[in-house]
Parts: C-alpha cells; sequence; structure tokens
C-alpha cells in the first residue's frame, strides 16, 4: 500500500473523521444516558421525600418518635422498596433510620450524616451521592409544629452504574469494530471514487503524437471530475488541430523547398558533366540557378515573417499611422511593376485615418494585397485603394478588375502554402504565403479580412482595423516621419509627400 498515495490520505481522513464521530457519539450517549437515569433517580427520590414530608407535617405536636416511625414503616417500607430513610430532629436527634434492604445493595448503619450539623435552609433540598455505599441521598429540612427535621431518603445507584459499566463495555467493544470498518470502508470507497481518474490516466498514457484522436472518458457527474474531463478533451482537440497544422506547414514548407532545390541540384550536376560549354549556355545555367535560389529566398523569408508574427512580434513596436499615406507611399513604389504590367491604379478613393499598429506590418499588408491584385489582372485592367472611416473603425480596401477566385477556393485563399492554379502561380513566383502573412498580420492587430470574388470580374479584399487594435501597448512613441530613401526589401521609388492627398493621382501606365 502506497502511504503517499491520494487514496491512502482521503481513507485516512476519512477514517479519522468516522473514528472521532464515532467516539463523540459514544461519548455523548454515555453522559445523556447517565444524566437521564441520575435524573429519574433523582425524581423519585424527590417524590418519595414528599411523602415522609407529609408524615411529618401532619404528625401532632406531642408525636412521639415511635408513631413517626411506625407511620414511615407502614406507609414507605424502606427496606421492602430498597431505600434508604433517616429522619433528624434538629439539632442531632435521630427520629428514625431504616433498616437493611431486601437486596443487601448497601448498609444503612454506614451512612453518615448528610449536610448536618452546618446545613443551612438555602442549601435545601440537596443531593449527596455517598460513594462507599453507592447512594445518592435526597436531603430536604421540613419544620412542624412538632419541630424541624431533616428528611434524609436515599435509594442504591448500583442499577444505574451497572447499566452504564455495560454501556462501556459495549462502546468499547463496538468502537473499535467501526473504526475497522470505516478505514476498510473508507479505502474501499475512495478507490472507487478515483476510479474515473485511473481511467483518465491510462487513456492518458495512450496517447501520442501518432495518436491524437483518443478522447478522455466523460463521467456525467456534474462535478469537477467532469468538467476537467471536458477541458481536457478541449485542450487535446486543440492540440490535434496545431499538431496537423503543424505537419500540414511542414509538408507543404517542404514541398515547396524541394522543386526549387531539385533544379538547383539538376543544374549544377548538369554543368559538372559539360566539359565544354560557351559563355552564353554558362550563363543562361547560372541564370537558372540564381532564379531558383531568388525563390528559395522569397520563401524562407515568407516562413521567417510566419514565425515571427506567430511568437508575437508585431505588438513590441506600435505608432499611431495614417492609413492613407502609408498607402499612397506604398502604391507609388509599386507603381513600376504595375506599368510594366499595362495596369492603372487608382488612388482616388483616399481618405485620411489614423490607425495604430506596426508601421512596417502594415505597409506589408498593403504590398502583399497590391502585388497579388498586379499579378492576377490583365494587362489594360484597373486595381483600385481605397481608404475610410467609420464609427467602428478604419477600413482599408484593395479591388481589381481580374481574372478573380473561383468560389470554392475562397474559403482557403488565406491558409499556407495554398493556390487556386499551382502552375500559373509558380511561374509568377508566388510561393503561397503572402495572403497568409496577410491573415496573421491582420489578427495580430485585431483586424478582419475578407474577399469577395468572382470568375472573370475580379476581387476585392476589405481590412477593417478596429479603433484601437486588441492589445495594443499604451504611450507608444509618435510615428516617425517616412524615410525618404528606399530599402532594397521592399522600396521601388521614393515615395511622395503626404501633400498630395489633396488632389490624390490616378496612376497610369507609362507610354
Amino acid at each position: 500500500m502506497n502511504h503517499r498515495s491520494l487514496a491512502f490520505r482521503l481513507g485516512a481522513w476519512y477514517t479519522l473523521i468516522l473514528s472521532a464521530a464515532f467516539v463523540l457519539v459514544g461519548a455523548g450517549t454515555f453522559i445523556g444516558l447517565q444524566h437521564l437515569l441520575r435524573s429519574n433517580l433523582r425524581n423519585s427520590l424527590s417524590r418519595r421525600s414528599t411523602q415522609v414530608e407529609q408524615i411529618l407535617i401532619r404528625a401532632p405536636a406531642d408525636a412521639t418518635s415511635s408513631a413517626i416511625a411506625r407511620e414511615i414503616e407502614t406507609r414507605v417500607a424502606p427496606e421492602f422498596n430498597n431505600r434508604f430513610v433517616r429522619v433528624t430532629r434538629v439539632p442531632a436527634t435521630v427520629v428514625y433510620r431504616s433498616g437493611a434492604p431486601a437486596d443487601h445493595s448497601f448498609d444503612p448503619s454506614a451512612v453518615g450524616a448528610v449536610g448536618l450539623p452546618n446545613t443551612t435552609k438555602a442549601a435545601f433540598p440537596a443531593i449527596s451521592i455517598v460513594g462507599d455505599q453507592h447512594l445518592m441521598i435526597h436531603v430536604t429540612p421540613v419544620s412542624t409544629v412538632s419541630g424541624s427535621y431533616i428528611v434524609e431518603l436515599g435509594v442504591s445507584m448500583e442499577p444505574i452504574d451497572t447499566a452504564l459499566d455495560r454501556l462501556l463495555d459495549l462502546l468499547a467493544l463496538l468502537l473499535p469494530v467501526l473504526i475497522v470498518c470505516a478505514a476498510g470502508g473508507g479505502y474501499w470507497l475512495v478507490s472507487w471514487a478515483l476510479r474515473p481518474v485511473d481511467r483518465l490516466a491510462r487513456t492518458a498514457e495512450q496517447m501520442s503524437l501518432q495518436n491524437l484522436t483518443l478522447r478522455l472518458p466523460v463521467v456525467p457527474s456534474g462535478d469537477a471530475l467532469e468538467r476537467l474531463s471536458i477541458s481536457f478533451n478541449t485542450m487535446l482537440g486543440r492540440l490535434r488541430d496545431s499538431v496537423q497544422t503543424s505537419r500540414r506547414f511542414l509538408a507543404d514548407a517542404s514541398h515547396e523547398l524541394r522543386t526549387p532545390l531539385t533544379v538547383i541540384k539538376g543544374e549544377l550536376e548538369e554543368l559538372t558533366r559539360e566539359s565544354r560549354l560557351t559563355e552564353s549556355d554558362l550563363r543562361e545555367r547560372v541564370g537558372s540557378v540564381l532564379e531558383e535560389v531568388g525563390r528559395l529566398e522569397h520563401l524562407v523569408s515568407g516562413l521567417l515573417v510566419l514565425s515571427r508574427l506567430d511568437a508575437g512580434e508585431t505588438q513590441s513596436d506600435w505608432i499611431d499611422v495614417e492609413l492613407a499615406e502609408l498607402t499612397l507611399s506604398t502604391a507609388e513604389q509599386m507603381r513600376l511593376m504595375a506599368e510594366d504590367r499595362g495596369i492603372e491604379i487608382d488612388l482616388s478613393a483616399l481618405q485620411k485615418t489614423v490607425i495604430r499598429g506596426d508601421r512596417a506590418r502594415l505597409k506589408q499588408i498593403i504590398v502583399n494585397l497590391l502585388d497579388n491584385a498586379i499579378r492576377y489582372t490583365l494587362p489594360g485592367g484597373t486595381v483600385s485603394l481605397r481608404t475610410s472611416a467609420d464609427d467602428t473603425g478604419s477600413v482599408l480596401e484593395v479591388s481589381d478588375t481580374g481574372i478573380g477566385i473561383p468560389a470554392s477556393a475562397i474559403p482557403h485563399v488565406f491558409d499556407r502554402f495554398f493556390r487556386v492554379d499551382e502552375g500559373r502561380s509558380r511561374e509568377e513566383g508566388g510561393a503561397g504565403v503572402g495572403l497568409s502573412i496577410v491573415k496573421s498580420i491582420c489578427s495580430a492587430h485585431g483586424a478582419e479580412i475578407d474577399v469577395q470574388s468572382r470568375l472573370g470580374w475580379g476581387s476585392r479584399f476589405r481590412v477593417r482595423f478596429p479603433r484601437r487594435p486588441i492589445g495594443a501597448p499604451l504611450g507608444a512613441p509618435e510615428a516617425p516621419q517616412p524615410d525618404a530613401s528606399p530599402t532594397p526589401e521592399s522600396l521601388i521609388d521614393t515615395p511622395r509627400s503626404i501633400d498630395v492627398l489633396a488632389n490624390p493621382p490616378r496612376l497610369t501606365p507609362k507610354g
């Protein structure tokens, strides 16, 4: 038996509490019964003493001691009723004393005077117990025409003591038996009550990353154990979803990485086998390798961004950002990309609105949405950007007149590595993580993003920012001025001043 186990400790406490209860009940029973028997005996003595008092009160003034004694013998019969009676005339003259009782339970001659001679009237009636004779004596003063008397009437306490001794013997026998039964029953009861916990433990031991479909048994008890089982099952469901997402993410990332690595490996092996290569052939092979390296770099950068977003990096440096200004500067930096494809960028619907967040990540939302719109819009099409504000927050919209998205694919456009057209996306260089990054940044800023699209008509992505994003730190520094120099990562051209918002431009392709 494990003395440190929960079952043992609960059983021990159960036994201890029940044992204390048994002892208290036994002691209370003994004391209560003793008080009841003695109280009944006192009441009986009081009634019998009243009989003797009435004899003394009715006796004439010249009544002799022998006459009083005969009257007591006739009406009370103390020897026959096993009672002790003694009548003493004040100050110390014994008028009557009963003889030996029929059951020989006490010796009347051995009973000394009780309460004499220094007994005050206030002390009567009194109850005294003569221990050596096992007697309870009721003492009462009586004043009559024939004189003042002290009436002592007693009875043996041996029957009461015998009954109480038997009760003690019974309790001494029953209490150990009850304690042993309580210990065994308590341990069994606790073990039975903890069986669901054992089943939970056995089920939990069978769980692994390869077997996350198991669920803990739910005992419909309506108590904390049922709530614990439900909470664990809910947690296991989230864990399974998280593991499946991680596995899918790892598989998709491995698949995406394998394709360019395979191409690079093939090109390099071809170079090692070819002993004579012209300069143009060499340039073509090296260019192909560099193209795949670029794809790898783009994919790894996207994965790094997603991991940082999952770690909550976006909440480290939040500032107030003018959304219309950020949208305008970002669109102008991507102007050349739109011009090369013959696409018009419409910025006529930009309204000033301030949001709070990470400026670099917010810009990444605009870049990814605008890049996605440009890539899937045919030459001669239009990409429109709009910012606005209302009582609920700020809105950023990016819409295009491109090829659109099938209805079946719309629920999955924000999934990692999801692409509507695998072949076309690879040719365009996309890895299927751009919209996933947008979704993660929006979630980090407490924003909601939705998409509406129709094949052949284009798509519209709408991002709604709350008035204060969830988790935004307070007291952040003021927004810095935009850097006038382009960065190699995202800038294509130098952004214009915010003053152009007074008359927003409509960017059209050159030539």
